[in-house]
């Protein structure tokens, strides 16, 4: 593929273009074109690329992806697929090819760097068919970042002065790799962003995502996310059915997490009118979160993002209460759970084989363990905790010891160990929660 030097043609068929100034880091602004709006057909779905063998050989983590997903799903995106492809230029061009062949929108991160490893640009030329050129402005721009270090230009950084036909330059203040926003044949989009997420991240917020806003840019989403306890993830989907787990409008999920098991209902509005259910998407999540809630009501403690220590937190600030905690054979597990919270005033861990947990081994002991916590840390209410080996798995028990009442629980917590101790700390968490909303 040869290169020929300021012959592209920029910015064709792109829409109209404003100057975007960049700081550099001596503080000399910079002037890049880019688009300020792309017509074509709304972008309602996206396919995420993530290029780098150090991704794939598992030598670097890629948060990007991630990031990316969640910033499109949240805008009423649909993502279809994200996948890592190593420095090969054959596999990076299959994927952007078959990506554009399925989504509005391709999203790349990494390959934008001046070695002959950084493969990106030639992969994107290659699956749309274009040629690249190096564009006169981008190399005077990078020329200049050598110049004022005065250092001389490595001619290998050329590359990241190539502009496509149909591609615009995409301003990063925060590296040597500017990205490029690609209009499709087919009227879709490709974002080719660098990897590094301090580049990355900027570039994706401040330039791509108007450009998108303007083209026009998902649909109205909403969504909720219930959170489960005492309730394993495949019971939760036997409970729902795979009627409500296959549903289309809305689109139900269950994620297993370290801390709960979550069902997220998630719809879209249509962007075109006259679907077979024309309430607003809003509404529709509700109606089926209250299909779940009739179904999952007695292990739903929480929605959103809410942790255990936000939802105990709560309970006790509405009753300008305070808790003390005292735990047996869990090495702090509950604590930790918890974390530093104002409202927690003491805490306690005691080893199984101590002579205070030996002496204090009936129930009747724990409870004592409980009041005694809350007298040393002066709360109203006490916590105590036991965890004892039953097999392979843990027998727990705890007391919750308030102000003229006590709640007592046992559980079995599913395996030993330190996976043992931490499900021991989220079933004691869950009971403390139901005690304090029940009292």
């Amino acid at each position: 593929m040869s290169r020929p030097r300021g012959t592209a043609r920029r910015f064709h068929d792109i829409g109209p273009m404003v100057l975007g100034p960049i700081a550099c880091s001596t503080g000399v602004a910079v002037l890049f074109r880019y688009a300020a709006v792309v017509a074509g057909r709304p972008i309602l779905s996206a396919e995420i690329l993530s290029v780098g063998s150090e991704l794939t050989v598992g030598d670097t983590r890629d948060t990007n992806a991630g990031d990316l997903a969640r910033s499109l799903t949240e805008l009423g995106v649909s993502v279809r697929r994200m996948q890592a492809v190593p420095d090969d230029l054959a596999t990076v061009t299959a994927a952007f090819t078959e990506a554009t062949g399925g989504a509005d929108l391709v999203v790349s991160t990494g390959g934008l760097g001046p070695t002959p490893d950084d493969l990106t640009r030639e992969a994107i030329a290659a699956a749309i068919g274009e040629e690249p050129a190096v564009d006169p402005e981008l190399e005077r721009w990078l020329r200049d970042l050598w110049a004022r270090r005065r250092q001389p230009f490595p001619e290998l950084n050329l590359k990241q002065a190539w502009l496509l036909p149909s591609a615009t330059a995409l301003p990063n203040p925060n590296g040597t790799a500017p990205g490029w926003l690609v209009r499709r044949a087919d009227e879709g989009l490709i974002v080719a962003l660098p990897g590094p997420p301090r580049e990355m991240r900027p570039m994706w917020a401040d330039h791509v995502l108007p450009a998108l806003r303007d083209r026009g840019l998902g649909a109205a989403v909403a969504s909720r996310t219930l959170r489960l306890a005492s309730i394993g993830e495949s019971q939760v989907a036997e409970l729902l059915g795979e009627a409500i787990l296959r549903a289309t409008d809305p689109v139900v999920a269950t994620y297993a997490r370290a801390e709960a098991v979550d069902v997220r209902i998630s719809a879209r509005d249509d962007v075109v009118p006259g679907g077979p259910d024309r309430r607003p998407a809003a509404e529709r999540v509700d109606a089926m979160a209250a299909r779940i809630e009739a179904l999952l009501g007695a292990n739903i403690w929480a929605e959103g993002e809410t942790t255990w220590a936000d939802a105990i937190g709560t309970e006790l600030e509405q009753r300008g209460q305070t808790l003390s905690l005292v735990e047996v054979a869990t090495a702090g597990a509950f604590a930790a759970l918890l974390g530093d919270r104002d409202w927690l005033r003491f805490t306690e861990s005691l080893a199984g084989t101590t002579a205070t947990a030996r002496a204090h081994a009936t129930a009747e002991g724990l409870e004592h363990l409980a009041r005694r916590g809350a007298e040393l840390g002066e709360t109203p209410i006490g916590v105590a905790l036991r965890a004892r080996p039953r097999g392979a798995d843990m027998a727990l028990s705890v007391v919750v010891a308030g102000p003229g009442w006590t709640e007592r629980q046992r559980r079995i917590v599913f395996l030993s160990g330190s996976n043992g101790r931490l499900r021991s700390a989220l079933a004691a968490a869950h009971v403390v929660l139901t005690a304090l909303r029940g009292h």
